[in-house]
């Protein structure tokens, strides 16, 4: 049988104290970072409309009397100064997350092949009539994910 381990790593309670440290590190660097509201995905300034803002910040220079009272300046140079910070640093960001969810799950599904090889392995061990194998299968039984743990009803005849 091939070794399907795609991640063979350990991470020590000093590692996970200094990255802990450095996401606080993060985190402290960004005190005005927000969270949308769960199904708030309206992102008006996506990669197409990066020309467009541009082509205002331009006009909004060249001609400000068509700027509206109720549009301050000022915060309008501060949300691009500050989007082209994040530009610098959040594709790495990003992929860095995207990395380690990746490879917690690849951990993950490791981890449920070793539990699915060694629940399959204690059924094959009840049919053999190994009582205690019978027991840890019967046990796990309850709690193997998507599976019900209730037995059937028996079926009834047709009248």
């Amino acid at each position: 049988m091939p070794n399907d381990n795609q991640v063979s790593a350990e991470l020590t309670d000093a590692n996970v104290t200094d990255i802990l440290a450095a996401i606080a590190t993060i985190e402290a660097a960004l005190p005005f970072v927000i969270s949308r509201p769960p199904g708030d995905n309206n992102v008006m300034l996506g990669e197409k409309s990066v020309g467009f803002d541009e082509k205002c910040a331009t006009y909004m220079t060249s001609s400000p009397q068509f700027i509206p009272g109720y549009v301050n300046p000022a915060e309008v140079l501060k949300d691009r100064a500050l989007r082209a910070q994040f530009n610098k640093f959040l594709p790495r960001l990003n992929l860095l997350a995207a990395k380690a969810q990746d490879t917690y799950d690849v951990v993950g599904n490791e981890m449920m092949m070793a539990d699915l090889a060694f629940y399959n392995s204690t059924g094959d061990a009840a049919k053999r009539g190994i009582t205690s194998a019978g027991d840890i299968h019967d046990d796990l039984a309850t709690r193997y994910p998507g599976r019900s743990s209730a037995k059937p009803a028996p079926a009834t005849p047709n009248k």
